[in-house]
């Protein structure tokens, strides 16, 4: 490949500032969508455990405000949101952000971009903002309204809460009675889509917020939502910027795309960083105050399967970047996928960890990724923990397209989910289903991991596609990973899931693409209604980030009842076959994890495990799936355990334990 390279990581942070450990939550308060800065999702809480866990009883319910709208109103004063005529509701279920609990007030972010304070004694709501983000209509890549959150913010005089919207804008309120803070923006808001790079909010919209911002010093800094799947390759691109958090004033802005005279614009062929779009960051970011630093992890480019349009490795797409949340100067990077061609975003948020390698004190971050691997770095330098090697993968066959000849692969922590494709993964609880799998593997081109999509009929045997494991879900997802400071064990849930990149010319008559992602054939194609491979087909994973192993592995579950009551499967012992991501909480007591399946009898469960074995200790049935994360707070001398679940409209439902 004749464009540079850049190298991993520049060594220019020699920072000597006092010592400081991620601890995770210790005052029972929840401030931040992990918990505390760095992403831990930890609380020492303790009187939730093993002996009461499954006393639990719900303590109060809030009906998310979306839930208020009158569709035919909706209809008639919005028609940018295209609401078909037999569709007798809004799409609002997708209600993904952690509750925040500051000071004996829950806050959050409903699915159409509405803040609520919620009294976390009793579930009443206090105040709700409407931005009315929906009359642009549906958020880009959705095909519903889906938030994750939103941030608050103190000086210890005033108090904010303040999020990105589906329709491009920042928005910051007073956290006390949820009037729009005068004093920041326009009357409250940003307009985020405002002199930036090829964004719009007209119908279809192409630029949005998806999740929480976060607050480090006095800067907000906010992350996007672009289209990875377009059918032009003119997008635009995903810059980070931080905002002061008094005025929305624009402070900096971190070009993840370089532009021309920028470190990594030669990673890019000639001109194509100009029009080049996406390499966002869609998921949830981390920050250390005491360094000063925002990690960002940024995901892939558009178009996500296809690269002849912008050939070369492509930085900052697919890599952890930090950058001084002062200014947005970088400090290092590392590139986890050169060139990416599979989206193989880095989703989760990165957590930071002060862990001990060899009898050295490390400050870690560790970034868990759709490859299935968990990267760990230094988080003042970017020096990887443990050596990340470059490796030879295979190459395209596609004229024009130029794939990476090797992608980094880290020594350790192993990898948490299968890596590549064989005839020894197929699914073979039966030998009717074991052949029926190979029938369909043959129809495939398929192999190690990093093995690039194809045209159908391209290769010998490859008449539909390519297979891919991970998928371009994952392994790990934004549902993130939690972190026990007191064990440095790192909790990872993950999916095993085949997906197939079946490359296509689009139809439409202004594409420019050359070829694109055919989405009607990306799944779909096991034996017999089943998975093509064989369970788990969810899990978790804990990694002791101390020693780089893994410590224990486990099906998340049994698995879905529409996998698990498949007639071809009847009357066969079945193993737990897991399922989907849990969202997960880590206590001084417990792992908690919100089932992404309902079990056998159709409940839907939160789930308490032990730490050091993955054991199940018990569960508790809920009114309804857990879809965002779980939190826990403190008041009134009991704790509390919160979090969203789906439902119409989805709700937030808090947990406590019996009074005496």
């Amino acid at each position: 490949m004749s464009w540079t390279r850049s190298a991993g990581l520049t060594a220019a942070l020699l920072l000597s500032l006092a010592a400081y450990a991620q601890h995770g939550v210790s005052d029972g308060q929840w401030l931040y969508y992990g918990g505390d800065i760095g992403s831990t999702r930890y609380s020492s809480l303790s009187q939730i455990d093993a002996d009461n866990f499954a006393d639990l009883e719900i303590a109060w319910r809030w009906q998310s405000v979306d839930g208020q709208f009158d569709l035919e109103q909706l209809r008639a004063d919005y028609p940018k949101l295209n609401i078909p005529n037999d569709v007798d509701a809004v799409n609002i279920s997708r209600m993904k952000g952690a509750p925040l609990m500051v000071d004996g007030v829950i806050y959050m972010l409903t699915a159409m971009y509405q803040a609520a304070a919620i009294d976390a004694a009793t579930g009443e709501t206090l105040w709700t903002y409407d931005p009315r983000a929906y009359v642009a209509g549906i958020p880009t890549m959705r095909l519903a309204f889906s938030s994750r959150g939103l941030a608050y913010w103190t000086d210890g005089e005033d108090a904010r809460a303040t999020w990105g919207t589906g329709d491009g804008n920042l928005i910051s309120v007073d956290a006390r009675t949820g009037v729009p803070s005068e004093d920041f923006g326009k009357g409250g808001r940003v307009d985020l889509t405002a002199d930036f790079p090829r964004a719009s909010r007209e119908a279809p919209i192409n630029y949005s917020v998806t999740s929480a911002p976060i607050v480090v010093g006095d800067t907000i800094v906010v992350g996007s939502g672009v289209t990875d799947q377009p059918y032009k390759k003119e997008m635009p691109p995903g810059h980070v910027r931080g905002f002061d958090v008094r005025t929305g004033e624009l402070k900096w802005t971190f070009n993840t795309i370089p532009q021309r005279g920028e470190f990594g614009y030669d990673t890019w062929a000639p001109g194509t960083a100009e029009y080049a779009g996406n390499a966002n960051v869609w998921g949830l970011m981390s920050g250390d105050e005491d360094l000063g630093l925002v990690y960002l992890p940024v995901a892939a480019p558009s178009n996500d399967f296809y690269g002849a349009h912008r050939l070369g490795d492509n930085l900052f797409a697919n890599s952890l970047v930090a950058v001084d949340a002062e200014t947005g100067e970088r400090r290092w990077h590392f590139q986890m996928v050169h060139h990416d061609l599979w989206d193989s975003d880095p989703a989760a948020a990165p957590v930071l960890v002060d862990i001990d390698v060899d009898g050295r004190s490390i400050k870690a971050v560790a970034q868990a990724a759709k490859t299935g691997f968990v990267y760990v770095f230094d988080r003042a330098t970017g020096v990887p923990v443990w050596p990340i090697e470059e490796r030879p993968v295979p190459q395209t066959t596609i004229l024009g397209e130029e794939s990476s000849s090797t992608q980094p692969f880290p020594t350790r922590p192993p990898a948490f989910e299968r890596q590549g494709l064989s005839k020894d993964d197929l699914i073979n609880f039966t030998p009717e289903l074991r052949t029926e799998a190979e029938r369909i593997l043959g129809q495939h081109r398929y192999g190690p991991m990093f093995t690039p999509p194809s045209l159908p009929g391209d290769d010998e045997g490859d008449t539909l596609g390519t297979l891919h494991l991970p998928s371009y879900v994952g392994g790990a997802n934004w549902h993130g990973t939690v972190v026990d400071p007191e064990t440095n064990y790192l909790y990872v849930p993950s999916i095993t899931r085949v997906t197939r990149s079946a490359l296509v010319r689009p139809t439409r008559a202004d594409a420019n693409v050359n070829y694109m992602r055919d989405f009607d054939r990306i799944s779909g194609f096991g034996p017999m209604g089943l998975p093509l491979v064989k369970p788990p087909y969810g899990r978790i994973t804990a990694i002791d980030l101390n020693e780089g192993e893994i410590v224990w592995q486990k099906a998340n579950g049994p698995g879905s009842p529409r996998v698990r009551l498949q007639p071809a499967l009847a009357g066969l012992d079945l193993p737990d076959l897991g399922g989907g991501w849990d969202h997960l909480l880590v206590t001084k007591t417990l792992l908690i994890s919100g089932q992404s399946q309902p079990n056998l009898d159709l409940e839907s469960v939160l789930v308490a495990r032990d730490k050091a074995t993955g054991g199940v200790i018990a569960e508790v049935v809920l009114p309804g799936r857990v879809q965002g994360p779980p939190m826990t707070y403190f008041m009134g001398g009991r704790q509390y355990l919160a979090m969203p679940i789906a439902g119409s409209p989805p709700e937030v439902i808090a947990l406590r334990l019996p009074e005496d």
